[in-house]
This record gives C-alpha cells, structure tokens and sequence, in this order.
C-alpha cells in the first residue's frame, strides 16, 4: 500500500490489525483452551450476532458516506474534506469503532475470550499509531475547523 504525501502517513491498513490480533487470538485459543464456562451457547451467538450487525450497520454508513462525500477513507490517502453528519455527529472514528465490535462479535461468537483479552491492546495500537496520526494530520489541513470539531464529538463514543 502506498502512502501518499497528503495523508496521515498510515503504513498499515488498520482492519489489518484488527484481523491479525484476532487470528492470533483465536489460534492461541488452540494452545491454551479456555471456553465461556457456564454461558449458553445461544446467548454467546446471539450477542456475537447482534454486535456484527451493529458493527457492520456503522461501517457501511460510514464509509458509505465517505463515498457519497467524495472523499478517501484509507488513512494512506488525502482527507478532502471533515465529515460531520451520520455517525460523525457522535464519534470521530466510527469505522474504527465499528471494526471494534465486528472484532467483538467475531471472538465472542467464535468462542475465543484470548481473542476478546486482545481487544484493548488493539484499539491502544489503533488509538497510537493511526488516530494520533490522522488527528495530527487533520488539525494541520484543516485547523480551527477539526480543532472545533474535536472538541464538540468524542473520539470513540
């Protein structure tokens, strides 16, 4: 993936670190098993169910607005614009918010709690080396305009 001078000067695609930490979390469950004692397998499908439909609802309309605004979503690309409607009136980052709960549903409903431990050092990864960046880089493009958008939307939630 290229990065582009115009850009928060993101390397890694960010679902990239949300796959691997959960891959190696699930593989890690082969090594050292360890099961939702007591939990009814329904509840946990269930709850893993309705947290990828609610992460995948957030991330189409994201980026689906994204798309009709006419700007890029990768971090490895030029921002043309801060968008401030849909989802971006409640949180700054809601596609990283979503991969979060897709991540969720994913280890919850495959049974993986090492994979759902993981969870927390993942969004520090994401909150380091990719909101800070893109924060960075958006206050230096846009200015006052990010700086009053920062304080009026929460970054997560």
């Amino acid at each position: 993936m290229g990065v582009e001078s115009d850009s928060a000067g993101v390397r890694f695609p960010p679902p990239f670190v949300y796959l691997g930490a959960l891959l190696l979390g699930l593989a890690a469950e082969r090594f050292v098993p360890l099961r939702w004692f007591g939990i009814d397998w329904r509840l946990v499908a269930a709850t893993g169910a309705l947290l990828f439909v609610a992460g995948a609802a957030l991330m189409f309309a994201a980026a689906g607005l994204f798309r009709r605004l006419g700007t890029n979503a990768p971090p490895s690309r030029p921002t043309t614009l801060i968008v401030t409607t849909g989802p971006y009136r409640w949180t700054r980052n809601p596609m990283y918010l979503a991969m979060a709960l897709i991540y969720a549903s994913l280890a919850i409903g495959l049974d993986g709690p090492i994979a759902l431990a993981l969870l927390p050092l993942v969004l520090i990864a994401i909150q380091t080396r990719v909101i800070a960046r893109e924060e960075r880089y958006l206050e230096a493009k846009f200015g006052d305009e990010y700086r009053r958008y920062k304080t009026e939307v929460r970054r997560w939630f």
